[in-house]
């Protein structure tokens, strides 16, 4: 079943076309992420779904009801912002029920729901305490808790965790997954960070300059990008793409081998050391490719190698267009060299 439906939703900022007939549909009880560079659509379509922007085109419906004239109180959903818009002044349990307390839920039901939501977002011990006396992941727990005590089935994410540092946002991240799964939580989550999107979603909609660019399952995007975009923006390292004729052929860094001999020559130009494994940045005819080695790799700039890999695992795009071609029926596997 279908929580949040988009059928042909436009937006336009004057002459620029925001969203660009996006259709799209978030299953009851998953996480969605619409992911994308800076500028592509996502956040203007969160805002969209939550009635603060209204379209120029489309219907967007949430639990089968058409909402698309709705106040974004009408639509009964929460949302958490990029910033955590605390009350500075009131402290973090004033925080959490505030939007209660505007609804006038009874102090008895407030209680109740504050003491299962502090539970669920570890603030159990911290509920006096003001916003300016906590660490940038708490004042996000606050508003996360914010969002859970409302008991909305929907909850709108635009880009939460873009104030933390690398270690609170891989830890919020894996909090914020896990909370939807135990609460049952229709998610849709704005983020610019693949990492975040492969990790956390059900189904990801990567977006470019308003249209969706590819949706599906983040072992889709990774295993068979519908486009070179999609192949460029998933994956660290992304996937290499080496023009040959009318093509563009594609394979990732991990599966590139660094042989003695056989394969092509390619000139190391930087070798990034990350422990656990190596990036190796070389030059093959005048392009740029990357190549993932486990461990510490020797390999030295200046250094000539030699690569090979699995023809299993290359993708084929059109130069031209950029779709991804599909191989002909029957290609045998082969040990390929550029």
């Amino acid at each position: 079943m279908s929580a949040i439906s988009l059928d042909h939703i436009s937006k336009n900022w004057g002459p620029m076309r925001a969203v660009d007939d996006v259709s799209l549909t978030a299953d009851q009880g998953s996480l969605l992420v619409l992911l994308g560079p800076s500028g592509c659509g996502k956040s203007t379509t969160l805002r969209l779904i939550a009635g603060l922007e209204q379209p120029d085109g489309g219907t967007i419906t949430i639990g089968g009801a058409d909402v698309t004239n709705l106040t974004p109180a009408q639509r009964k959903i929460s949302m958490v912002f990029q910033s955590y818009a605390l009350f500075p002044h009131l402290s973090v349990r004033e925080n959490i029920v505030f939007g209660l307390r505007v609804r006038r839920v009874s102090r008895a039901e407030r209680d109740a729901r504050l003491k299962r939501v502090a539970d669920i977002v570890g603030l159990g011990h911290l509920l006096e305490r003001k916003p300016s006396q906590l660490s940038g992941g708490q004042r996000q727990r606050v508003a996360l808790g914010r969002a859970i005590i409302a008991e909305a089935k929907v909850c709108l994410m635009d880009e939460p965790l873009s104030n933390l540092d690398a270690k609170l946002r891989h830890e919020m991240r894996t909090e914020i997954r896990s909370l939807q799964q135990r609460l049952g939580m229709t998610m849709v989550y704005v983020t610019h960070d693949q990492t975040e999107a492969m990790t956390m979603a059900d189904r990801v909609v990567l977006m470019r300059d308003g249209r969706i660019e590819q949706n599906g399952t983040p072992e889709e995007l990774y295993n068979r990008p519908a486009t070179a975009f999609t192949a460029r923006f998933i994956g660290t390292p992304p996937m290499n793409l080496i023009a040959r004729g009318d093509r563009l052929l594609g394979i990732r860094p991990e599966h590139i081998r660094v042989v003695s001999h056989d394969g092509h020559s390619a000139r190391v130009k930087a070798v990034e050391h990350l422990g656990a494994d190596s990036i190796i940045l070389c030059e093959i005819d005048g392009q740029r490719v990357s190549v993932r080695q486990d461990g510490f790799c020797k390999s030295q700039p200046g250094d000539d190698i030699r690569l090979v890999w699995d023809a299993g695992f290359e993708h084929q795009f059109d130069k031209t267009s950029e779709r991804r071609i599909e191989p002909a029926a029957g290609e045998t596997k082969r040990v390929a060299a550029v």
